[in-house]
């Protein structure tokens, strides 16, 4: 075990999640008014009504798979015969498209920014660096998986998740990630640097979920002209 393997196999990742939480925690007491993904929705929406589902589908597509990937053990599969080649073949299936459908839409998302005057000047060096981070993830993410397809398959199954799952147990398999393929390693790298800066990016607002909408009071609406106020009576809303 080489010393700088011992750095970033064992100790980043720890590095990692404690800029996650600390970082998650500060922002949420110092900063609840920046709290927000910015929306530049009045600016231009256009673009941004093709872009946004397309990214955001495909990023929950892509989040689904690495905990899938990650955090289900080999085993499990096996005992409901799936075979190494079946999984693989549907995780191809299935991952592409959710990987080719965040990086599209991110990039609709950038190209937005970039030819819309108001929205660029609303464009923070903060944001660029967040779209810079992001897409080299998902692109490492995706060729990783193209890669895996024309060379001897690599079952990260049986290394990189076997890492990742080693870390909450505080004992991570750090030989696992140095042998692991080079395009994988990048991929794992640049994703603990963009899950580090999570917090003090406007991705934080993804840890934001609209819970109490689903238990929101009615909201009645009125005409203004008497002859048109329904007759129905109004349902009852919350006292």
């Amino acid at each position: 075990m080489t010393t700088p393997g011992l750095l970033l196999w064992g100790v980043l990742p720890y590095l990692t999640l404690v800029l996650l939480i600390g970082g998650t925690i500060w922002r949420h007491k110092y900063d609840k008014f920046g709290w927000t993904t910015r929306s530049s929705q009045l600016l231009e929406s256009k673009w941004l009504r093709l872009a946004s589902p397309v990214f955001h589908y495909g990023i929950l597509g892509v989040i689904a798979g690495h905990l899938i990937g990650l955090v289900l053990p080999e085993r499990w599969t096996t005992n409901v015969h799936i075979n190494e080649h079946a999984y693989h073949l549907v995780a191809l299936i299935l991952g592409v498209p959710a990987g080719v459908a965040a990086i599209g839409g991110l990039a609709l998302l950038i190209v937005r920014r970039r030819s819309t005057r108001t929205v660029l000047l609303a464009t923070t060096p903060n944001d660029k660096a967040m779209y810079v981070l992001l897409f080299g993830a998902l692109a490492l993410g995706l060729s990783s998986t193209l890669w895996n397809i024309g060379t001897p398959v690599y079952d990260y199954r049986e290394g990189v998740s076997l890492w990742f799952r080693g870390l909450f147990s505080l004992h991570p398999e750090v030989e696992l990630m140095q042998a692991a393929p080079v395009i994988f390693r990048i991929h794992v790298t640049v994703g603990m640097v963009l899950i580090a800066a999570f917090p003090f990016t406007r991705l934080v607002h993804a840890f934001s979920a609209p819970v109490p909408y689903l238990f929101r009071p009615y909201i009645v609406y009125r005409a203004r002209d008497p002859k048109r106020l329904s007759t129905r009576p109004a349902r009852p809303g919350w006292e």
